[in-house]
């Protein structure tokens, strides 16, 4: 552990061989080596719940309206030690559980209040989280009263939504279903940036172009959930502002109606903390020392909390009545002219040029003090860009549409990572199907599975057809927000029909055979799909003499053109594949980190990921049907050839050019097989090369068949919530 010179100075040494520090790694030697941990994390063993806890069982246990009724008691139940603002806590709990859902990017889904990540760093720490520490500790004796019945992740969330009921907002519902992590993630990429709020041009092309931040980023600044709220950069400008709201909500799945629905619905409520130097804030909860038990950004600055509270170091609320969900909001902002001012923390904010005493708030503490409401550069943009200033007129005219525009947008925000609605739970669940939530109709389950077999097997289709389309088509899962998979068969339908990685061609021939066997037997397609790769994974097994049968689940619906939102399914495009020995363009990212982030998106371990990729390889499943990485003289067949051959030291590998090897005869210098980077890494990454070995054993060719057919069926059922 390291220790500077005050710290060890007059200190005995000890024997310290644990590497305990978070800055050390034993392989920090080596900062160019794969990282395979993004497949290793959410072990069992850092869960204390166990293997055999079902959250989502456990969850219908809860007494509903029993937790309801504390969470809105709990709103006005002000603490001395961290007091509510004008007595309700609102403002607060919605923070939070905007805070939590609002790291969500459509671009790789990950982010997001679905897994209770607040409670780890790096999100705990944010700049943009200060005093959410408290929140979630106002939160704590709920969360021990009801146990292992609900979720942190849930609690958080369902914080923001009875905060809003109870300052007068009727929600459009609510689901329960999300289920705790139990360390900090290490798949999600944040930004390369290595200080707290470092300007925002290390994230983009040209900052002046919001469309060419970083993907798959959102946030305009490393620390900040969405946008700056002084400015671009610090600096105040509200039409720059516009723009980068524009996009950074777009990268979260929001439209213009929805981005001005949620800012002007978030700022309804609440409001900033800035009455005192934010400079004197102790350090955030991950560096403060134990005394503070979790706590951070200790506030020297009087009593600390109430009014003289720092948090984002603007300074205000933006509405007379800040505990009420009204329509307050657009008449201050559209009935007064404002200037640019600094609050006491020295953050820029806009405050109204003329303002009539009894229009402005009061003191969180004392009633008969009365303060000037402040606007961000966020809000002017609503005022000032045309696009938005119109919608926020229309809403303006019409209460009722608003308070549903942002009831709906609020939905979306915090359940667009929790997937379908098969996988929501609770009494206040809404009865509508929302185009995001990407429905799927049922499937039939009444045909006979071994009559669509035969089907299948006298199509004429090839082993590498079947399988290659019944991956193209479930690889699109991630685990990250539930979505894309099997289910549906959107890759019948626009846009994945055309995308580049399902070989368009090949895929119209399979797809035209399926639909042929559909209107025979009464089966999906999207169940012909997945059943068709189990045939010929059969049949591929058979040849290499292994009889096995893959486990099959009837049940898969196909999804029409109507319940497809084309534009929301763009991001699940792969550009690269590395289990078909693809990439769609040469990137600066190397094709085996591209691999990594597949697997960890579809639920794979570094395992799975390895004897999948050994499988697909000698079933010849190759995009446009090159021979890289098909090490073996029997193609077809479901050997473990790929691996016996890899791990041979009868061959050499040479590069011969960009992403290409040649695997040469070491005695004769003879071209044996051509190889990419994806291949190669099994046999060069230290902790793939031994899973390869396994798999290269004599005594685990039948290992292999077996864990490769349960790898296989994991990614084909993903989607399968109903099974689960």
């Amino acid at each position: 552990m390291s220790q500077n010179n005050n710290s060890s100075a007059g200190k005995c040494p000890v024997m310290h061989g644990g590497n305990t520090a978070s800055g050390h790694s034993n392989t920090g030697w080596w900062p160019e080596a794969l990282n395979l941990d993004i497949l290793h994390q959410h072990d069992l063993k850092t869960d204390p719940m166990g293997e055999g806890f079902d959250y989502s069982e456990e969850v219908r246990k809860l007494d509903f309206d029993a937790l309801k009724k504390d969470m809105h008691d709990l709103m006005t139940d002000s603490q001395e030690w961290w007091p509510a603002d004008w007595g309700h806590y609102g403002g607060l709990m919605i923070r939070m559980a905007w805070h939590a859902a609002g790291s969500y990017r459509i671009a790789d889904g990950r982010g997001g209040g679905g897994t209770g990540n607040q409670r780890f760093a790096p999100l705990n720490s944010w700049p943009d989280n200060v005093s959410l520490d408290k929140a979630r500790r106002l939160l704590w004796p709920i969360k021990k009263k009801y146990g292992n019945k609900v979720s942190w992740a849930d609690l958080i969330i369902l914080a923001g939504n009875v905060a809003y009921e109870s300052m007068g907002l009727k929600t459009f519902g609510f689901s329960f279903g999300r289920q705790d992590i139990w360390h900090p993630e290490k798949d999600t990429y944040w930004g390369a940036e290595k200080e707290w709020l470092a300007p925002s041009d290390e994230r983009y092309g040209d900052v002046a172009k919001p469309d060419t931040m970083e993907n798959p980023l959102a946030a305009v600044q490393m620390g900040l959930i969405y946008v700056n709220p002084e400015g671009v950069n610090g600096v105040s400008d509200p039409l720059k502002t516009a723009e980068q709201v524009r996009e950074t909500f777009a990268r979260m799945a929001m439209d213009d109606e929805e981005t001005v629905a949620l800012t002007v619905g978030g700022h309804t409520v609440g409001k900033c903390h800035g009455n005192g130097d934010a400079d004197a804030l102790g350090p955030e909860p991950e560096a403060a020392d134990v005394e503070e038990q979790g706590f951070g950004w200790k506030n020297p600055n009087k009593s600390g909390h109430g009014r003289y509270t720092v948090t984002s170091g603007i300074e205000g609320a933006w509405t007379s009545n800040p505990t009420r969900f009204d329509m307050g909001y657009f008449d201050m902002l559209l009935d007064h002219e404002w200037e640019l001012k600094k609050s006491p923390a020295g953050a820029n904010q806009w405050e109204p040029v003329d303002i009539k005493e009894e229009d402005k708030p009061v003191d969180v503490e004392d009633p008969s003090i009365r303060y000037n409401p402040i606007m961000t550069d966020a809000d002017m943009a609503m005022k000032m860009d045309p696009a938005y200033r119109q919608i926020l007129e229309g809403y303006r005219k019409d209460p009722a549409r608003f308070q549903d525009a942002f009831a709906r947008a609020w939905f979306k925000l915090t359940h667009r990572d929790m997937g379908p609605k098969a996988r929501y739970i609770g009494p206040e669940v809404p009865a509508e199907d929302l185009i995001w939530q990407d429905p799927v109709p049922a499937g039939n389950t009444a045909y006979t599975e071994e009559v669509v077999r035969e089907h299948i097997a006298k199509s004429g289709l090839s082993i590498s057809e079947m399988v290659s389309v019944a991956w193209d088509s479930a690889r699109t899962f991630r685990g990250s927000d539930m979505r894309g998979g099997a289910n549906g068969a959107r890759i019948r339908l626009s846009p994945q029909r055309e995308w580049e990685g399902n070989e368009p061609e090949k895929l119209d021939k399979v797809l035209k055979a399926y639909a042929e066997i559909s209107n025979a037997t009464g089966a999906s397609i999207a169940d012909i799909i997945v059943l068709a790769g189990s045939v010929a994974i059969e049949k591929a097994a058979e040849e290499a003499g292994f009889d096995i049968r893959v486990p099959f689940s009837k049940g898969r619906g196909d999804a029409s053109a109507e319940q497809t939102d084309a534009d929301s399914f763009a991001p699940l495009e792969p550009l690269a594949d590395g289990f078909r020995n693809w990439l769609k363009k040469d990137y600066v990212v190397k094709p085996e980190e591209m691999l990594l982030d597949r697997a960890q998106l579809m639920g794979l371990t570094a395992p799975e990921m390895t004897v999948l990729i050994g499988g697909m390889r000698v079933l010849g499943t190759n995009h446009g049907g090159t021979s890289h990485g098909v090490f073996t003289d029997r193609e077809g067949q479901l050997t473990n050839d790929f691996f016996v051959n890899l791990t041979d030291m009868a061959y050499s590998w040479k590069p011969v050019g960009k992403n290409l090897y040649e695997i040469r005869d070491r005695r004769t210098d003879a071209v044996k097989w051509t190889a990419t980077r994806i291949d190669l890494v099994f046999g060069s990454n230290s902790i793939l090369r031994s899973y390869a070995e396994v798999y290269a054993q004599d005594d685990n060719k039948e290992k292999f068949v077996n864990d490769f057919v349960n790898a296989w069926v994991k990614v084909m059922n993903a989607d399968r919530f109903d099974l689960k």
